[in-house]
């Protein structure tokens, strides 16, 4: 009897599982699978079965009808173009395709139906085109990933429109243009943002002076002007990168955020001093090589730390760890 009961709750269950998934959700993850022809890495993806049981996906819970919440696609031997229907999947939170050196073409228009988005990410693939202008559109997004591809042109202005955006990732694209001047006046939050690996060019917008980034990275790309901008005594910045670019300033008068922990300004044509206060600052990371600098390395703990790696090739720049000041 006891066999019996367990056996009949064992049915039961596996019965209700079966009902969990949305059947508009099987159908169009069905025409995913599909759309990238079937791959092995989608190899659960089995009609008969609760599509909530499926690898690479997320389903909600009873208050959003066990719709589906998150895909997330990586590390797998799949090609093709990410697929139009993921469009259809009208309760995606978050959507991932990474790490699949194979999925080509544009980043697909009908990602813009997904009003319910707040994670995005599209990285580590072999996309082309545009950024799009539509991401602007979701006004849920909190984190945008599109590094890693062979994105190009312009970066689009109105993405500083996303009220919510905590995290903006562009790196090793080949975008081109300026820094949007809009990027000084995000509408909501400060994003963390990641341009590096670029082709950007122009000056840096004087408006990029006014946001508290907690984290910017401006390196290797082909930016001029005054990125002194940057910095500020009364900013809680963690993280700046401005390497090889083209930026040109007096060292001499920028005062640092007590907060800063890293920081890389090698191969730009910087000038002036090394200011004696920062002999004070807590550097996890410092570098200020290959630039116009000179006068001597200020005396502390925390920036003594660094070898001669992070100061040499400048114009006259000398005490410890270089050679001593004449």
């Amino acid at each position: 009897m006891t066999l019996f009961l367990l056996l009949s709750t064992l049915l039961l269950t596996t019965s209700l599982a079966k009902d969990l998934c949305h059947k508009d959700d099987k159908t169009t993850l069905l025409k995913i699978k599909k759309s990238l022809n079937n791959p092995y890495h989608l190899a659960s993806w089995d009609p008969k079965t609760d599509c909530c049981s499926w690898y690479c996906l997320e389903c909600g819970d009873a208050t959003v009808n066990h719709r589906v919440t998150s895909l997330i696609i990586q590390d797998g031997e799949i090609s093709g173009q990410i697929p139009p229907e993921v469009g259809d999947l009208p309760y995606l939170t978050s959507l991932i395709f990474r790490k699949l050196t194979n999925l080509t073409g544009h980043i697909q228009p009908t990602i813009a139906k997904l009003k319910n988005l707040t994670f995005l990410r599209l990285s580590w693939t072999n996309l082309t085109g545009p950024v799009p202008e539509f991401l602007s559109q979701l006004k849920n997004l909190e984190y945008i990933d599109l590094s890693f591809n062979d994105l190009s042109g312009s970066i689009p202005s109105s993405l500083s429109s996303l009220r919510k955006l905590e995290y903006l990732e562009l790196s090793r694209n080949k975008l081109t243009g300026p820094i949007p001047e809009s990027f000084g006046t995000f509408s909501g939050k400060v994003p963390s943002l990641f341009l590096s690996h670029n082709q950007l060019s122009g000056t840096i917008p004087k408006s990029l002076g006014n946001p508290d980034f907690y984290r910017i990275d401006l390196s290797r790309n082909k930016l001029q002007g005054d990125a002194s901008i940057l910095f500020g005594a009364k900013k809680t910045t963690w993280i700046v990168d401005i390497s090889r670019n083209m930026f040109q300033f007096d060292l001499s008068k920028v005062k640092l955020a007590k907060t800063l922990n890293n920081l890389d300004m090698n191969h730009n044509g910087i000038t002036g001093s090394i200011p004696a206060e920062w002999s004070k600052a807590y550097f996890q990371l410092l570098n200020v090589s290959y630039n116009r600098l000179c006068g001597r390395i200020p005396k502390g703990e925390y920036i003594q730390r660094f070898d001669s790696y992070s100061f040499f090739h400048n114009k006259c720049l000398c005490g410890a760890p270089l050679p001593s000041c004449k």
